[in-house]
């Protein structure tokens, strides 16, 4: 075998034995639930349109302050990811679709710490995929049935974004129930608790 061949296998090698290393991904088994015609039609139409995100100002402060809160979270996720540019785009997504879901950003930190620790191609026990670890079956409910895009940056982020927010509406706005029944836990406070916990890193 030539020494370059051998150098590359060893590289996999190493790189497979460093993925094998990595604490798995903390999705629970998300329940499947019947949605009525209209909360699908809602939910499609959601996370349709799905174009790079155009943050949305009202005015130079507005601008200034989401500036500095990338800049910050920026820092914090280093040990994440090391690459500046990958930061700065994965906060921008971030940002756009959890504010579009009405949703904190600070929030949607902590689900993902929790749920991938931020790996973009973390898959479950039970099958969840990507930041947010969003279950196939979504791509098939809402979706245009393509799981494999659930590994895609933004269209990992919209839909977990948009299902939690479908959590918190249809749990009036009980983040505890939200989070329970986002995780395949509802009821109980292990799964709430850890992403509150890892929230309150990601506050400003």
């Amino acid at each position: 075998m030539a020494p370059g061949r051998r150098a590359w296998l060893a590289r996999c090698a190493g790189a497979l034995a460093g993925l094998a290393a990595l604490p798995p991904a903390q999705a629970g088994t998300q329940a499947e639930e019947p949605l009525a015609d209209a909360v699908r039609t809602a939910l499609s139409a959601a996370i349709a349109r799905a174009a790079p995100p155009r943050l949305p100002f009202a005015s130079t402060e507005q601008r200034l302050a989401f500036l500095q809160w990338q800049g910050t979270m920026s820092e914090r996720l280093k040990r994440h990811k090391t690459e500046a540019h990958t930061r700065l785009e994965f906060l921008e997504t971030l940002w756009y679709e959890s504010t579009r879901a009405g949703l904190e950003p600070a929030l949607v930190l902590g689900l993902i710490q929790v749920e991938s620790g931020f790996r973009k191609y973390a898959i479950s026990s039970a099958g969840a995929r990507g930041y947010m670890q969003v279950m196939p079956f979504w791509a098939r409910l809402i979706g245009d049935g393509d799981a494999s895009r659930l590994f895609h940056l933004q269209t990992n982020l919209r839909f977990g974004c948009v299902i939690l927010r479908h959590y918190l509406d249809t749990e009036r706005g009980n983040l505890f129930m939200a989070l329970g029944r986002y995780n395949g836990s509802r009821g109980k406070a292990a799964y709430p608790d850890a992403v509150m916990a890892n929230r309150n890193r990601w506050l400003p």
